[in-house]
């Protein structure tokens, strides 16, 4: 059994064309970083990957108990058309991402997706994109909807409600866009509903995942990530070993290669040399150089280094929330998204539509601030 898991990783990884290229990557770049082979791994987020290992746990937990297919069906039912459930769960995931971060809401959001679609014909890829498009906007309103939000209002020193009156402009207004865009992107015919039998529920697997959330969460926000993960660990071993062979374990290998990489371009003399001879004073260059760094490091990394050179934290928050459109790199949440999906064609799907988004979204914050 652990002997077909790790061949299923294995398979999978070889076939991840994402993963490759960053395996590439990491070769170039290890010939020209000053960085040693030795410290690679200290440039690993060990909290970030503990934390999602926990989380890809719990909600694997969640999907092999059956609730989340029964909530589904009971989801369709409800819905009157498909362009209802998709404004749904749109509109659900970004609710979730504004007090859970964006990627736990799309570990709550994307599995309920996969079972809806499989039982009301919905094309999942698609949907997903949208969802991973509406964690971006709604996680941007709060200090805690993302990891680049909480790290500028601690830098700020700003109250809760003061960021949230900086922010809720632009986030009204991409959600607005985004709301339009789906309810054009699904059609409004009834769904073909396709008979699928209940999934047996295991509410033993049901009680353990919910009753784990809560205090995996809290023990995370308060930097206990890697000791809770082992807890969890021991527990679904010993109760649902299933669960844990299950979990997309090459997922975590993409995500530590990443942190790898990308830390290792951002240490890159050119890159820093380029870095200082911008004019970060003048707003709208540091706005588009935080959507630009987004694109190329992902928009965590971007705000840390940025925040380095300016203290114009409006600014800053702007550019990198809006840089979480555009490429899959210019969010973690995007590459979970699509990870998630199952699709290994779904980066073409998303682009298609977060390229645009990311036009838009720049356009519509550049007006804001201008």
């Amino acid at each position: 059994m652990l002997k077909a898991a790790i061949l299923r990783v294995l398979r999978g990884l070889c076939a991840d064309r994402f993963f490759l290229i960053l395996l590439a990557g990491l070769l170039l770049l290890g010939l020209v970083s000053p960085a040693p082979v030795t410290a690679y791994p200290a440039l690993v987020d060990g909290a970030t990957l503990a934390a999602l290992t926990g989380l890809l746990l719990l909600t694997k937990g969640l999907e092999l108990s059956g609730a989340l297919h029964r909530l589904g069906q009971q989801l369709v039912a409800a819905m009157p058309s498909e362009r209802a459930v998709a404004l749904c769960l749109v509109l659900a995931a970004a609710g979730l991402s504004t007090v859970l971060t964006n990627d736990v809401a799309l570990f709550v959001v994307v599995p309920l997706t996969l079972g809806v679609a499989r039982i009301a014909g919905i094309p999942a890829t698609r949907l997903i994109v949208f969802e991973a498009l509406a964690v971006n906007a709604g996680s941007a309103l709060t200090p805690t909807g993302n990891p680049q939000n909480l790290f500028l209002w601690q830098q700020s020193q700003v109250s809760f409600t003061a960021f949230v009156a900086h922010q809720w402009p632009l986030v009204a207004l991409l959600m607005g866009a985004l709301v339009v865009l789906t309810a054009l992107a699904f059609k409004g015919r009834a769904m073909a509903v396709v008979p699928v039998e209940a999934a047996p529920l295991d509410r033993r697997l049901l009680v353990l995942s919910l009753a784990l959330y809560g205090p995996f969460l809290i023990a995370a926000d308060h930097g206990q990530a890697p000791a809770a993960v082992g807890v969890l660990l021991l527990l679904f071993l010993q109760l649902r070993p299933r669960a844990v062979l299950d979990v997309d374990w090459g997922l975590l290998l993409v995500f530590a290669l990443m942190f790898v990489d990308l830390r290792l371009l951002a240490q890159l003399p050119a890159v820093r040399g380029a870095m200082e001879t911008l004019d970060l004073r003048d707003p709208m260059q540091l706005y588009l150089v935080s959507i630009l760094a987004s694109q190329v490091i992902s928009n965590v990394p971007a705000t840390i280094a940025l925040a380095e050179y300016s203290g114009n934290w409006q600014v800053i928050a702007y550019g990198v929330n809006v840089g979480g459109f555009g490429f899959m790199v210019g969010s973690l949440a995007n590459l979970i998204a699509l990870r998630m999906s199952g699709d290994p064609k779904a980066w073409r799907a998303f682009h298609a539509y977060a390229v645009p988004a990311l036009v838009v979204a720049a356009v519509v914050g550049a007006l804001l601030l201008g």
